[in-house]
């Protein structure tokens, strides 16, 4: 039974999302909850972030929503270093910081400022140790911030019992196409 599952991916502006409210957002969500579902009702105990803006929040969100029905399940945010939020603008760190307040247990893993890259690895390092499956919405057709992540795992996995879930485009556009087709179905 899988205890812990990281999840990442894209930031907003990389898939082009400029707005929290923006259409292509619930079917980021559908596709989070579409996976992890099925491990919450096995007995998944703890969803890892990392805090950033995009996927993670999303999923976040996602997590609120299960723990109506999953009151067991909780969300740790794990940031790479203290205030990573002091340069993003008023409505993220809102969004942010009411991600936060919600979470249950949050933590930054260096305990100090911005520094270096370096902090980014410890994050991506201390998130596979935490956690049995990353939940990771990447395509390797797409170049991005996930990439890091993603061949972390990769190597990660080499060397131990490690599962990665990836959520791609294509994955993105069958939700899509189902909600279409419901949609014409009920018309």
């Amino acid at each position: 039974m899988k205890k812990n599952v990281t999840i990442t991916g894209y930031k907003p502006y990389e898939l082009g999302i400029f707005k929290k409210d923006h259409a292509s957002v619930a079917f980021i969500k559908q596709a989070i909850y579409k996976e992890l579902y099925p491990l919450v009702e096995e007995g998944l105990e703890w969803v890892i972030i990392s805090g950033q803006l995009g996927v993670e929040l999303w999923a976040a969100e996602v997590v609120f929503d299960l723990q109506v029905d999953f009151p067991q399940l909780q969300l740790a945010v794990l940031t790479p270093f203290l205030g990573q939020e002091e340069t993003w603008s008023e409505t993220n760190k809102e969004w942010y910081e009411s991600i936060v307040v919600q979470a249950d247990f949050v933590e930054s893993i260096t305990h100090k400022p911005y520094e270096n890259p370096k902090q980014f690895y410890l994050k991506n390092q201390v998130l596979l140790h935490k956690s049995e499956v990353s939940i990771i919405m990447y395509d390797p057709e797409k170049d991005g911030s996930p990439k890091y992540f993603y061949e972390a795992a990769k190597k990660y996995s080499e060397t131990h019992d490690y599962e990665i879930r990836e959520i791609t485009f294509y994955d993105l556009q069958l939700i899509v196409e189902e909600e279409m087709s419901k949609k014409m179905d009920s018309f």
